[in-house]
């Protein structure tokens, strides 16, 4: 795995998600899942989290 699909797998900001999204597309299909679950689970920690400051 290379740092791609580190970053793709773990979003760090909203101006991330459709960036790692790309790179989750690139990637093959047996390996999207875990890309696409981690980033599920990015934003529902995000949602539960609530509102951002600022």
């Amino acid at each position: 795995m290379d740092s791609h699909e580190t970053d793709a797998s773990e979003p760090t900001g909203t101006d991330d998600l459709l960036p790692a999204l790309e790179v989750i597309e690139q990637q093959p299909l047996a390996a999207r899942a875990g890309a696409y679950s981690a980033v599920l689970d990015d934003l529902a920690r995000r949602l539960e989290s609530g509102p951002a400051a600022g």
